[in-house]
């Protein structure tokens, strides 16, 4: 959400209470140790993140009507809480102000005081973060808004210290300010809120241009996107714009997707440069495979150690593009890296994925309490030992950050590729196969020190939009890598959700899993990142039950968030009367938007079903969205890769064979090494599956093997190629 200029009543609300918003921090914490002194309402949740807050003193409630009731009858304002278990920030504040009783004596006389988990309601937090994006300029975790009974906001900021600090007002002075001003001031707060309100419902409009504005969408927004992520690159350590780096994942998709039209080769460096700068930094765990939330410089080297779910399906899935393009192993042995950490370390026993780990984590086991940022993945020289892996990995005697104001790495090393292979080998007079064998019995010593370690929290719910992408990235790699571990985990993932998330009877998909309970009615992005992993599934498996529940599970999300009217998808259904706006969520970010995926999915379920429906309603998406698209391709990067999707001429791709035949295997193994972005594959191998594909396309019934050999149709706009059953002929159709 773009943020908007705040109404003069606010900011003459703002200026009353005195408020200065801080710069917030994204990341982790694992709860403390020790005797509870309180148990609040919190206690009887499922949120690891709540639970986290259980047993402070504050009179924390959970978002719901009790709260609310409270409030209105109480006469209170509210005083919202929003972050999540590994958020290194939220934490910081829990320690400083709600474990203080004074601070929560305050808190529970004036305030009624809710706490949620915003990866399980993403809903509440995009709203309120739009309102202290709009009135802050900034944003980030922990979020603090108050807000009216009605649950209006009139004041926000993230992280506010427990005392006065460089001229801010401390956290229990900004209570007591807040307090008296809703005492004395009341009609004006509600006027700013409301104003403030009415704002942000005309900023997230989402609707159609009007007719001769100029903004029909064209492949102009395709060259505006590329031209604009070239310039922010930074060309020498790849990634786009300075310090802080995160991986943005949506910009490798559309930029990959623009080279394969436009054979745009600036486009595929700005990508495969970035995949390999990140590949060799400390943002890279190089011990344990896997990649950390972001780097606090440039060159990717000292990272914010948290390790989030959604990056790394995203990122798998980058390094496997990368790999079928340039046929480099280099970029596939990272996706294997990732796989192989995600089914060793964030794996459900049920076969669903876990959402995340703590970047802090226990610096000595006698001492618990004290925590440090990477502590679990940092190594002391002597710890290692061995010239040719510190060479290799950048390790120095005293350290090798330096400059590190914390202190939290002081005399420890981050381990980040200093130096290649071909480098290590020749320093010590070595073949590289010597090197490899010395580097890889140094590594498992040091993870296997590493993993007497405390680790870091995890936090252990499924979340179904995450697993969605992650169900993506293990079909593809075990598709694209050849790896039956990575295809049967897709598989696991995708029954756990679809066994115990989802209702095949009345299409309700719920969001949260955990501890044996279902949760939360699911919001666009569920629908749409698990839709778009069974899609994928499909395409590397061919069970066509998973192109029938990808159409239920379509089919309610339109029903449950098309906005009718105007086009595209609200985030949430109607109907809840805590949500004070419901929002179109466009921006693609650290995950795309369910909009974007939504988009993509209905485009590819059309060119498979032929379905006009379908393609209106991905065309009234489209249209929605084009003055957005437009403006600011930068922002929607997984829209554009729809776009792209929209403008091409997708391939339908059908084979005819039997499954466990080797000229299946040949034809396949092609197709998964090819990079072919615009397409759909389909798979025939018996009458019932002919019947089910004919249904749709009615051209399959004239497709048959030729010379006993597994056939491929390659076509365009249902238009067919000659079929071939030859390997080489097949490859050039591809192209």
């Amino acid at each position: 959400m773009s943020p908007i200029a705040a109404v003069s009543t606010l900011q003459l609300t703002a200026r009353l209470i005195l408020i200065a918003a801080t710069a917030a921090a994204l990341c982790a914490q694992q709860p403390r140790q020790g005797k509870p002194m309180h148990t609040n309402r919190l206690a009887q949740e499922k949120s690891p993140y709540l639970l986290q807050h259980a047993h402070n003193p504050v009179d924390w409630h959970p978002w719901g009507p009790e709260a609310f009731e409270k409030a209105k009858k109480e006469d209170k304002p509210i005083f919202l809480s929003i972050g999540y278990s590994t958020c290194h920030w939220c934490h910081v504040m829990e320690r400083e102000s709600f474990e203080n009783e004074k601070i929560a004596a305050v808190m529970n006389k004036y305030f009624i005081s809710i706490k949620v988990d915003r990866e399980e309601r993403p809903d509440v937090d995009r709203i309120y973060m739009s309102y202290v994006q709009a009135t802050t300029g900034g944003g980030g975790w922990p979020m603090s808004v108050w807000l009216t009974p009605e649950l209006k906001p009139f004041v926000g900021g993230t992280y506010f210290p427990p005392e006065d600090r460089y001229g801010r007002a401390g956290f229990p002075v900004l209570l007591e300010r807040i307090a008296e001003a809703w005492r004395s001031d009341r009609k004006k707060i509600v006027e700013s809120s409301e104003d403030v309100l009415a704002q942000l419902r005309k900023q997230s409009e989402v609707a159609p241009a009007k007719a001769g504005s100029g903004l029909a969408l064209d492949k102009a927004a395709l060259e505006s996107g590329f031209l604009v992520f070239r310039r922010s690159f930074d060309s020498k350590l790849g990634g786009f714009g300075g310090e802080p780096k995160f991986p943005r994942p949506v910009t490798h998709n559309f930029l990959l997707r623009y080279h394969a039209r436009t054979k745009n080769r600036e486009a595929l460096d700005m990508v495969l440069l970035t995949l390999r700068e990140m590949a060799k930094g400390g943002m890279n765990d190089q011990l344990g495979g896997g990649f950390h939330r972001y780097s606090v410089d440039n060159r990717w080297f000292v990272p914010h150690f948290e390790k989030m779910l959604y990056d790394q399906a995203q990122l798998a899935i980058s390094y496997i593009e990368a790999f079928q393009i340039t046929r480099d192993a280099a970029y596939s042995n990272v996706a294997r890296r990732i796989l192989d950490y995600v089914l060793r370390d964030m794996l459900d026993r049920d076969g669903g994925f876990y959402s995340a780990e703590d970047a802090d984590s226990v610096i000595d086991p006698a001492n618990p309490k004290e925590k440090g940022e990477g502590a679990f993945y940092i190594f002391a020289q002597r710890e290692i030992d061995d010239p040719i892996f510190e060479y290799r990995y950048g390790v120095e005697k005293n350290g090798n950050v330096a400059n590190d104001p914390q202190r939290e790495f002081t005399g420890k090393n981050i381990l980040f590729e200093a130096h290649s292979l071909e480098e290590t080998a020749r320093r010590f007079e070595k073949t590289e196969v010597e090197v490899r064998a010395s580097i890889a019995v140094t590594s498992a010593r040091l993870m296997a020190m590493r993993s007497k370690r405390v680790r870091p929290h995890l936090d252990d719910k499924v979340l179904t939009a995450w697993n969605g992408l992650m169900i993506s990235a293990f079909a593809k790699g075990g598709a694209v890598l050849d790896e039956p571990r990575y295809a049967a985990a897709a598989r696991r993932a995708a029954d756990f959700v679809v066994g115990r998330m989802y209702d095949p009877k009345t299409g309700i998909l719920l969001r949260r899993y955990r501890q044996g309970e279902a949760a939360i009615p699911g919001f666009l992005d569920d629908y749409a990142f698990f839709s778009q992993g069974l899609l994928d599934l499909y395409e590397a498996q061919f069970d066509a039950r998973d192109v029938d529940t990808a159409l239920g599970l379509t089919a309610k999300q339109v029903e449950l968030f098309e906005d009718k009217a105007n086009g595209a998808f609200f985030s949430t259904g109607a109907g809840d009367s805590s949500l004070v706006m419901r929002l179109k969520e466009d921006y693609d970010g650290a995950e795309p938007s369910g909009n974007s995926v939504a988009l993509l999915n209905l485009l590819r379920l059309a060119q498979i079903t032929d379905r006009k429906d379908l393609r209106e309603t991905a065309g009234r998406a489209l249209a929605a969205f084009a003055p957005r698209i437009m403006a600011a391709p930068v922002g929607v990067p997984q829209m554009l890769v729809a776009w792209e999707y929209s403008l091409s001429k997708p391939k339908q791709i059908i084979l005819v064979g039997e499954k466990s035949a080797e000229s299946t295997d040949e034809l396949l193994n092609l197709l998964n090494l090819t990079f072919v972005p615009n397409k759909i594959v389909l798979f025939i191998d018996r009458a019932e599956t002919r019947a089910k594909l004919a249904a749709w396309l009615p051209v399959v019934e004239t497709m048959n093997r030729i010379g006993g050999k597994t056939t491929a149709y390659v076509c365009e706009n249902y238009t067919c190629k000659l079929p071939t059953s030859d390997p080489q002929k097949f490859a050039e159709l591809l192209q």
